[in-house]
């Protein structure tokens, strides 16, 4: 691991410590963004305060940002805990992190903690969001995601959340597909399966939040090629938050089950596509995002 992994580390995750409070998305992005109008140091050295002095920076937030990059040792530690687990971390400079999430560009996760086979990232993938409690349609719909994604080959990225994510995971490992699950909650608990690989932002064991399950939509609907949308409640929920954010920022192609549902109908105005079952026989003939993304924003 280089320096710059390890600051992207020591900015952005919380190293386990709930007290810690490493920068924000926001708070990253802004400092990426000032970064980026320093001239180039003319030999490699630390970031002194005088440097975040001249970017605008006040004392206080100066100060808070040369203290989390200073704690060496805890990040020491806590990489010997993420070891034992089976934990990598990818920052958002290191040369295996997800291509797909450059859609993000400053807003992409300062770090993500793996759990499995990294090489399942190198796939092509597909989503699959939806609601908790699903009607018997939207869960076929869900399970042939799930099924169809295997036998064409891809990877099917989801949440892990009970019902549609949960019926398109198992039906995409039965029938002998990968599975990306980006979690909200902890990965020192998960089932190790060789065709699993979880994913989670900021630390690898900190508990379930609602942030976390609101933050971790954009990596869901960014990593797949396409996202697959079981059922929605209307402007309420994870599903509708995260799939109305997808179709504003125009992160990846989205495809509505056509259930005659409110949510459905408004997702469509928004740009969603409706389908039924039977379009998921060929995910090629899908409209697919052409990857042109603008310089990877650097810090």
């Amino acid at each position: 691991m280089n320096a710059r992994e390890q600051g992207f580390l020591l900015l952005a995750s919380g190293l386990g410590d709930a007290d810690r409070h490493p920068l924000t998305v926001a708070q990253l992005r802004n400092l990426a963004k000032r970064v980026q109008s320093m001239a180039p140091p003319t030999e490699n050295r630390e970031l002194l305060q005088s440097d975040l002095l001249a970017l605008g920076y006040n004392r206080e937030m100066s100060g808070r940002i040369l203290s989390l990059l200073r704690q060496n040792d805890e990040l020491s530690y806590y990489l010997q805990k993420a070891n034992r687990l089976g934990c990598v971390p990818i920052t958002r400079v290191s040369q295996g992190y997800p291509y797909a999430l450059r859609r993000l560009q400053l807003d992409a996760p300062g770090v993500l903690w793996a759990m499995g086979d990294l090489s399942i990232l190198g796939r092509p993938m597909v989503s699959l969001v939806g609601s908790r409690d699903v009607h018997p349609k939207n869960e076929q719909f869900a399970a042939e995601v799930g099924r169809q994604a295997a036998c064409q080959g891809y990877v099917l990225v989801s949440g892990n959340a009970r019902g549609s994510d949960r019926v398109a995971q198992e039906s995409c490992l039965a029938a002998g597909g990968y599975v990306v699950i980006v979690a909200a909650d902890s990965l020192e608990y998960k089932q190790k399966n060789e065709h699993i690989l979880y994913l989670c932002e900021d630390s690898f064991d900190f508990p379930f939040s609602t942030q976390r399950a609101l933050s971790r939509n954009r990596v869901i609907h960014c990593l797949g090629s396409r996202v697959f949308v079981a059922q929605c409640e209307y402007r309420t929920g994870g599903t509708w938050n995260g799939t109305e954010k997808n179709l504003s920022y125009n992160w990846s192609p989205v495809f509505c089950y056509e259930d005659n549902s409110v949510a459905c109908r408004s997702l469509a105005q928004m740009g969603a596509v409706k389908i039924n079952i039977d379009a998921l026989s060929d995910f090629s003939h899908l409209e697919c995002r052409q990857e042109n993304f603008l310089e990877w924003p650097e810090i």
